[in-house]
């Protein structure tokens, strides 16, 4: 998921009068049927696009979604590992053809049945090109999509994917056009979401007030304030509510936000700033939190320039990558909640998964004369100076960058060799890089959709995908990645993952900086706090009071 930042915003006075929860998470009676319908009250920042399932590629506009809908598949808050949810079986024989079944008894909460076309119009709705979803590549792997999204400005020739078939109320087929074993295990991701007919008949306004089959309603939604979602008292899974909802309250500052939790003026912190990293365990306690998360941070570059695209480039992005003192950073920076990165995945996936510490060698490590000596070889700085780009009202990233900057500049021996170059909010740093306007490197903090090493390399380095800011494309790294879709050993698929990984580093496709942890605090009103491996509160399982 693009974006791994947690937005947040100015001063609580400002949230007006939105609910009767306002400040500090107040317990309105919600219409909830657990935790005792307490309400409690948390730091959010606006997603960059309207809440569709297939548009939504980053945290923010997640983390509704997760509260929101259920899929076939859900990830368990403890492990991450994809378990059956709406999917009452998958059948496949060939890793190619999959028939699923859907559990009977499920409703979205305007009381429309979740049924097989539920999921197959979603589908079709997200794939399709005159839809322009932010997440349609996600769906790439179905037959017919070349039609329904053709690359390169081809016209599309067909609304609906060929691969997808009704074949009952509660049941359709799959066809994919390439083996990929682990396609059940993807379908927990929010793009795959079911769709009821309410979101086709009247689009505009179930945009401003989104249906969806879980355990959460939206309320109301102010851009620039606060969402209220309140709990379903009907939802039909297991994994109700026990809370009676969440004002998602936005901050411009996580600073703020941290404040206000301690002012008591807000339940929860689901990112506590760098600035505050010292002070937390004497502010909170055991109300602190501090996780392991598949979360990784990078430097992005924008290979559609081709100052970054050009020969010998390479050399420059490794330099620059050399000129990095990781562990200085994430030391005095941020005490231990981030590890220096030695490779483009996570520790949380294990080895056997495909993390594979040390990967990245030498080029991730200090090392100021190869630095030198690299950018050098590869022409120089562009125009002589590197200017990162990052957005400023989130996640710490203007002391980070900086740091970053003050490294490469120590380390080439020259203080203008690198600055920081602000964008004043998460969306708008969003808008400019999907508008391609980048012209250096820029933060591009990830956090896993599913935990498969295969989403820490497709959706960010492969051709075209959904995620691949920057536009690097390279032959040899989608044919491994090809191969490994097609495996249906997972050791061989993690190996041949792995090989396509090393693609990356010998390309300096990005560079990898830290793994991140996921952090929160909470107020005393808060019991049953955790955060997934995706470091998203569980929200459902909160308890308020």
């Amino acid at each position: 998921m693009r974006g791994a930042t947690y937005a947040t915003r100015a001063a609580c006075a400002a949230a007006v009068v939105l609910a009767a929860t306002a400040c500090g998470g107040g317990g309105g009676d919600g219409g909830g049927d657990g935790g005792g319908g307490g309400v409690l009250s948390s730091s959010w920042g606006d997603p960059q696009n309207p809440l569709e399932p297939a548009n939504t590629n980053e945290v923010q506009g997640g983390k509704v979604l997760d509260m929101i809908f259920r899929g076939l598949k859900k990830y368990d808050p403890e492990t991450g590992e994809a378990k059956d949810m709406l999917a009452e079986k998958i059948d496949t024989s060939d890793s190619m053809n999959f028939t699923i079944t859907v559990k009977d008894g499920w409703t979205f909460s305007n009381g429309e049945k979740v049924t097989a076309q539920s999921f197959v119009d979603a589908w079709n709705y997200g794939a399709s090109l005159k839809n322009n979803q932010r997440n349609a590549y996600f769906f790439a792997y179905i037959d017919g999509y070349d039609k329904v999204h053709p690359e390169d400005g081809g016209k599309q020739s067909a609304d609906t994917l060929s691969g997808l078939k009704v074949t009952g109320p509660r049941t359709f087929t799959v066809k994919l056009n390439q083996k990929f074993s682990s396609f059940p295990d993807t379908l927990g991701y929010n793009a795959f979401a079911p769709l009821p007919k309410a979101f086709f008949d009247d689009h505009d306004a179930w945009l401003k007030k989104p249906v969806g089959n879980g355990p959460y309603q939206v309320d109301n939604y102010t851009r620039g304030s606060q969402m209220s979602l309140r709990t379903w008292a009907d939802y039909p899974g297991d994994d109700k509510a026990q809370n009676g909802g969440v004002d998602l309250k936005v901050y411009t500052d996580n600073n703020t936000a941290y404040t206000d939790l301690i002012a008591g003026n807000l339940d929860l912190v689901d990112d506590v700033p760098a600035s505050q990293l010292k002070n937390v365990k004497n502010d909170l306690g055991d109300r602190y939190i501090n996780t392991p998360a598949g979360i990784i941070q990078t430097l992005a570059f924008p290979f559609y320039d081709n100052d970054w695209n050009k020969s010998g480039s390479d050399k420059v992005r490794t330099g620059l990558s050399m000129a990095i003192d990781r562990k200085q950073i994430t030391d005095t920076i941020f005490q231990h909640t981030r590890t220096p990165a030695t490779d483009w995945t996570s520790p949380v996936l294990g080895e056997d998964g495909g993390y594979k510490p040390g990967l990245c060698g030498d080029a991730c490590e200090y090392d100021a004369e190869q630095a030198k000596k690299l950018i050098k070889e590869g022409g120089g700085l562009p125009g002589g100076q590197v200017k990162i780009t990052y957005n400023a009202d989130t996640g710490s990233h203007k002391q980070w960058v900086d740091a970053v900057c003050n490294s490469i500049n120590n380390a080439l021996d020259n203080d203008r060799a690198c600055a920081g170059n602000p964008v004043g909010t998460f969306a708008d740093f969003r808008n400019q890089i999907t508008g391609k306007k980048m012209s250096g490197p820029f933060r591009a903090g990830w956090q896993m959709d599913y935990p498969l090493i295969q989403n820490f390399l497709q959706p960010l380095y492969y051709t075209n995908a959904s995620s691949n800011d920057g536009k690097w494309s390279n032959k040899e790294f989608d044919g491994l990645v090809d191969k490994a879709n097609g495996q249906t050993d997972t050791a061989e698929a993690v190996k041949t993952f792995q090989q396509a990984e090393e693609v990356v580093r010998d390309n300096m496709a990005a560079i990898p900086l830290w793994y991140q942890n996921g952090s929160a605090g909470y107020s005393d009103r808060l019991s049953n706090v955790k955060l997934n491996p995706f470091s998203v509160p569980v929200y459902n399982e909160i308890k308020v009071g």
